[in-house]
């Protein structure tokens, strides 16, 4: 071989090895390591009764964590205001109260600063030979084994737990065995009624509806099978917009496998991105802020009502009564990388 020819093809290997790793590097690049934004979350108590005598009112706080970074900017109130916390989750909120109040409404604001961040464990093929036997639940996690008034563990949860994922042996193999499941069985479609309650029953008999009906029952059978399993909710951000309107909610899951944790999946937004459906099984990406975990919530103070089914919009009682006569409206906008930078710079060393 001469050394033009051997140059040649070394040159050629070295190209090929140098594809092949960028290949894999961007195989599962679904989301910027963070993203940094002001979100605006207003709403307005409106037609309040002649007469009321108490208006009470709860709203969801997001915190930070591992994932997402928060600072409070600004609360516009019309009444004093407390931050409170509940016990079973550690959901943060905001408590007010207006005796009797004067007008027919009373309007809101909290504004915030977010960096949210890619909370990835991996994908299957990283997380599976990691995979062990479900461990016996300490009890500090009995709740996420136990039942939520929509998402029971027994009947036809339990009959298809024993159907998905009794015949897995591991904490991610059996998730994984759940998350293919309603992916291939469910479809993201809010048509019709009944969609949006996350009522495990219903949606594995309508097999279809939005990201609450797509998690519950996953999370149902994980729990039915003796897995922890835990409800996130929060807003979507747009992923190629950098401001605009939030028109609702979104939501997703965690499992929690031994020896490595909280695995986060994203079965709703897989089926709407086919191509991202390995990455969602062990990732979310940043376009989100997460708001609440849990379902069944028990406030703080502790609402007349029922518990909730969920905590992302204000909940409002009248004279102890629930009150849903509410005007919602979310909003973000992109901090770039030099504003946030100058954002934290002028806050000084005091800002919280």
């Amino acid at each position: 071989m001469t050394l033009r020819v051997f140059l040649s093809l070394l040159l050629l290997s070295f190209s090929t090895c140098l594809l092949t790793a960028e290949d894999t590097s961007n195989a599962q690049k679904f989301s910027d390591p963070s993203r940094t934004f002001r979100f605006t979350y207003n709403f307005t108590v409106k037609d309040i009764p002649a007469g009321a005598k108490q208006v009470r009112l709860w709203v969801p706080v997001p915190q930070t964590d591992r994932h997402q970074t928060v600072r409070v900017l600004n609360i516009k109130a019309p009444t004093k205001t407390q931050m409170t916390r509940e016990p079973e989750y550690g959901n943060r909120m905001m408590y007010a109260e207006i005796q009797n109040p004067a007008t027919g409404k009373a309007e809101f604001t909290l504004e915030y600063e977010v960096t949210r961040r890619e909370y990835s464990r991996g994908n299957y093929a990283q997380l599976e030979p990691e995979d062990q036997t479900p461990a016996v639940v300490s009890a500090s996690m009995s709740r996420l084994v136990a039942p939520d008034s929509l998402v029971p563990t027994d009947g036809k949860i339990k009959a298809l737990a024993v159907e998905v994922t009794g015949s897995q042996t591991g904490t991610v193999a059996k998730a994984k065995a759940a998350y293919d499941y309603f992916f291939t069985n469910m479809r993201y479609d809010k048509t019709g009624s009944g969609w949006g309650r996350g009522d495990a029953v219903w949606a594995c008999d309508a097999k279809h509806g939005n990201c609450t009906d797509f998690h519950s029952p996953f999370i149902g059978v994980l729990r039915a099978d003796g897995v922890p399993a835990r409800f996130d909710i929060g807003f979507p951000l747009p992923e190629n917009k950098d401001k605009g309107d939030i028109a609702g909610y979104h939501c997703w899951a965690e499992f929690y496998a031994p020896k490595i944790g909280w695995i986060p999946v994203d079965i709703s937004e897989a089926w709407k991105a086919k191509q991202k459906e390995d990455y969602f099984f062990g990732s979310v990406d940043t376009n989100r802020v997460q708001f609440s975990t849990g379902r069944d919530i028990t406030l703080s103070p502790k609402q007349d009502g029922p518990a909730l089914n969920y905590f992302v919009y204000p909940y409002v009682e009248v004279d102890g009564k629930p009150y849903e006569k509410l005007d919602k409206q979310f909003s973000f906008e992109e901090i770039k990388p030099e504003k946030a930078a100058g954002s934290k710079r002028s806050a000084g060393s005091g800002a919280k």
